[in-house]
């Protein structure tokens, strides 16, 4: 093969650069990593469903009062918002993938945690581990978007789909599994909930291979040299060897532009915290509001699962669906809007219907969201965009949004009742049509914005 006549700074031997990364690999690694995108989604949701599930025996055991209660169910929330922007400060100091390890780490030591039956501790563990755990959700959230964007350019929608579709995939597995784990643990809530950093600890051990998979990919350049493909003038047929990149000092450029400054970020930023309204409160308070209308813990983990299972199935089919068109405004749309009146319904709506609507919630949720994040890598011009895209809208989206999570504990502790939060999800879900029509326009941010 040709190699580059390198005619500026040499780079060491066998890099390979990000824009031409996806077509030098072997498809098994391409099969692998996309593998291990799967290990780590399948761990990002645990967090809020496992505790959940077991609320009002957690709350028994440890007699925690309403306001602890709801500080449980809000906090995990709040940290996927507010430390977003650490995945975005590693992710040009550690690479993508070291960064989504890094995640791991952070998730399976925080269920670790959350797991510790300490005497003399108290609750400390419970919430150091809550902390620990939702800063390792916060980041992956914003990495895992950058990872499809760079290692999967030509199947975004595709993986797009299916990450997300994990995501729900691992809040349905602990919706529906951790009451069965608490049982078989003779009600220990401890065990129950430190099952999960086992889950965990297994998708570490086999997604960290990936560091040695992607080890000819260019790593960290400092940033006044720039890294890009060899033009065909400095490719010499004449000496055989790997194929090279160029690493050269790049021309005097305007700064990067800021996602900040960008209306289609802001829309998108808008979607974002619309979305998360519902999408954390499924986790943390649909079993609690069917448990207060009458239901077993079992039949309400059920319904929670049939929602969860039916997300898996909107955010498989949505993204491929986005990916195929210019615009994605009518599909977000729709979405939003089986969002908003599905939640309605599952708190005010006839009982015995309540597995329709949580199948027609399940589906614009998980369509909803998985558009919202496969929008960031259509609305992005390239990988580095994408990051900082994403943690704008996962920094102010869930920071935001994590108050919808709040406000219905906030309701039912004024009330007596979680009646009153019908009007909040229906608010959002008609919010989140309004800018979902924004944000799906054919735009890119800071390269195309049209019209103001």
């Amino acid at each position: 093969m040709p190699r580059v006549r390198r005619r500026t700074r040499a780079e060491p031997a066998g890099w390979i650069p990000d824009a031409v990364w996806p077509t030098r690999r072997s498809p098994w690694v391409t099969v692998y990593l996309a593998v291990c995108v799967v290990l780590a989604a399948l761990n990002l949701r645990t967090l809020f469903s496992s505790a959940a599930a077991i609320l009002p025996e957690l709350t028994d055991a440890l007699g925690l009062t309403a306001g602890q209660v709801t500080l449980l169910s809000w906090i995990p929330v709040l940290l996927v918002g507010l430390l977003s922007p650490l995945g975005a400060w590693l992710l040009p100091r550690l690479g993508t993938w070291p960064t989504l390890l890094a995640a791991l780490v952070l998730v399976s030591l925080g269920l670790g945690l959350r797991g510790l039956d300490v005497a003399g501790l108290g609750l400390a563990p419970l919430w150091a581990g809550t902390v620990l755990c939702g800063a390792g959700v916060a980041v992956g959230n914003v990495t895992l978007p950058v990872v499809v964007k760079m290692d999967f350019p030509q199947r975004m929608g595709l993986m797009s789909g299916v990450y997300t579709m994990v995501i729900c995939l691992s809040a349905a597995l602990a919706a529906a599994m951790t009451v069965p784990v608490y049982e078989a643990t003779a009600h220990e809530w401890h065990r129950t909930l430190g099952f999960w950093a086992y889950v965990a600890a297994v998708a570490l051990l086999l997604v960290g291979p990936a560091l040695w998979a992607v080890r000819g990919r260019v790593g960290r350049v400092p940033s006044r040299w720039v890294v890009r493909p060899p033009r065909r003038d400095e490719v010499s047929e004449s000496d055989g060897g790997p194929e090279r990149a160029v690493v050269e000092a790049p021309a005097p450029a305007e700064p990067t532009p800021s996602p900040w400054t960008s209306r289609t970020a802001w829309h998108l930023t808008a979607l974002m915290a619309c979305q998360a309204v519902s999408s954390f409160a499924v986790f943390a308070w649909m079993a609690p509001i069917l448990r207060d209308r009458g239901l077993d813990a079992s039949a309400a983990g059920v319904l929670v699962f049939v929602c969860i299972a039916a997300q898996m199935l909107g955010s498989l089919i949505v993204p491929v669906l986005a990916a195929r068109r210019p615009s994605q405004s009518g599909l977000t749309v729709v979405c939003a809007l089986l969002t908003g009146l599905g939640f309605v319904l599952v708190i005010v709506g006839p009982l015995g219907l309540s597995a329709a609507w949580a199948l027609m919630l399940g589906l614009g949720q998980g369509g909803l969201t998985a558009v919202a994040l496969t929008m960031i890598g259509l609305r992005s011009a390239d990988a580095a965009m994408a990051g900082r895209v994403s943690a704008m809208m996962q920094f102010l989206g869930y920071g935001l949004g994590s108050f919808g999570t709040l406000a219905v504990g906030q309701l039912y502790a004024a009330t007596g009742s979680y009646a009153p939060s019908a009007v909040l999800f229906g608010a959002s879900g008609l919010a989140a049509a309004g800018f979902g029509w924004l944000a799906g326009r054919d735009r890119i941010v800071h390269v195309r914005e049209g019209r103001p």
